[in-house]
């Protein structure tokens, strides 16, 4: 008996010792997703391989340990600004820092290098976006997803007219003429970002204004930065407002009283993941986006528009089976919890210029966005309300409406809390900058050629 309890004793003191125990504590104590000890040990191996010859390669398990490296731990800074680490910083610190540091080149060049190659060669941030697209409309109720794409476009119409008119008006009374605060204010904040709205935008204004596209993209895009940084905080703010009213918001539920809703478990759904099926599910999802290049090559949509067309489709057609849905849904959630701020800090390096962020801060430029954001927001969220729809969730969409492409729905989501609209933040921002953007382009070329 005495033998029992001394070995009892003795297993309970090895308990309290700190291996292994107590280093499993340190392990779960982590920086985004990273175990510290591993993100400690990440950094020691970042600069072994820069400090050596041979440097580091824009291989992608190179990149892969560099950028959980870096996004998250801007994305940890963002999170403990007082105050502003609860309206969305960490998206912005993911994004923007890493930015600034290739500015002052506080980034070595040989990482700087690294992740352009690396990002620029790969599209990377098309995966991405094809595995949460994808993956949220697999974890949909298919009752709510026709409620919502035939629902959404009340409110975004609404706020996207709105935010023109007031945005358009604060322009002439700041001292714009109406031609500049509409086509190169207002208008670039509302085109659906950069490579579907402010490239084809600048093209079009070379086009008809017989001007340089390069000058005219370099107007344009610190409008669709700022304008997105604006989006970013007040994504964050409206994510605030739901937590203090909570009868405002269905925390990713578009709909008051729904069951099902993105997000959550799929009626469709078997409730269990088979492993294997996540192999499958993420090739499902790049063949939804191989097939919206394909149309893009064909009748010119933009391939992330087709893919959620493609993507709705099978949806609403049931298509895929229940395990598909539930690997797809379990994707997803990975790339949800473990990708966007390593992905985030990719975009900042690759394609975020500093100076012309900087550029978009004047107090005339930043009146008129103001202006543009607040109204497209308000709209959204007083229309959506009259209607039956979670007015902080809908508002949300509305914010997505002023961002930066995908990156920009990313971004804003991310710092609301709401990755799952991601589906209805596509249809605002591709569908209704694409709407945007051809309408404005006709009048504007009905116009000079008056």
């Amino acid at each position: 008996m005495s033998e029992v309890s001394s070995a009892t004793a003795d297993t309970s003191v090895a308990d309290k010792g700190f291996w292994p125990n107590g280093w499993w504590k340190v392990l779960n104590y982590k920086i985004g997703v990273v175990p510290l000890p591993l993100f400690v040990l990440t950094a020691v191996l970042i600069y072994g391989l820069v400090s050596t010859k041979g440097g580091l390669k824009p291989d992608i398990t190179s990149m892969v340990a560099m950028f959980a490296f870096f996004g998250f731990a801007c994305g940890e800074i963002g999170k403990r600004i007082p105050y502003l680490g609860k309206m969305g910083a960490a998206a912005i610190c993911a994004t923007f820092i890493p930015s600034a540091m290739v500015y002052y080149n506080i980034l070595p060049a040989e990482l700087t290098d690294a992740t352009t190659k690396f990002y620029k060669s790969t599209n990377i941030l098309y995966l991405y976006i094809c595995c949460i697209i994808v993956g949220s409309i697999m974890s949909m109720d298919r009752k709510t997803l026709i409620q919502g794409f035939l629902r959404i476009f009340v409110p975004m119409a609404s706020s996207a007219v709105c935010a023109m008119l007031v945005g358009t008006l604060v322009g002439m009374a700041v001292g714009k003429s109406a031609f500049d605060a509409f086509f190169f204010t207002v208008l670039p904040c509302m085109a659906g970002g950069v490579g579907e709205g402010a490239i084809p935008l600048s093209i079009g204004f070379s086009e008809i204004l017989k001007q340089d596209q390069g000058a005219m993209f370099g107007k344009i895009i610190p409008m669709v930065m700022m304008a997105n940084v604006i989006a970013i905080f007040t994504a964050g703010a409206l994510n605030q407002l739901g937590k203090k009213r909570p009868e405002l918001t269905g925390e990713g539920s578009l709909f008051k009283g729904a069951d099902n809703d993105i997000g959550s478990l799929s009626s469709e759904g078997s409730g269990k993941v088979d492993i294997t099926s996540l192999g499958g599910a993420v090739l499902m999802a790049v063949l939804m986006y191989l097939i919206g290049v394909v149309g893009q090559r064909l009748i010119s949509l933009p391939a992330p528009v087709g893919m959620l067309f493609v993507a709705v489709a099978v949806k609403l057609f049931q298509v895929s089976s229940p395990e598909l849905n539930d690997g797809m849904r379990t994707v997803y959630k990975f790339f949800q919890t473990s990708v966007t701020y390593p992905i985030l800090f990719a975009v900042g390096v690759a394609i975020t210029p500093f100076d012309e962020l900087i550029a978009a801060f004047s107090v005339t430029n930043v009146i008129i966005i103001f202006a543009t954001v607040m109204t497209a927001v308000s709209v959204g969220f007083f229309v959506s309300k009259k209607i039956g729809m979670n007015p902080v969730d809908a508002a949300i969409i509305s914010c997505t409406q002023c961002g930066q492409g995908g990156t920009g729905d990313v971004a804003i989501l991310s710092a609301a809390n709401r990755m799952m609209l991601m589906p209805f933040a596509q249809i605002a921002t591709r569908i209704g900058g694409a709407i945007n953007v051809t309408l404005s382009l006709m009048i504007l070329a009905k116009f000079f050629h008056a």
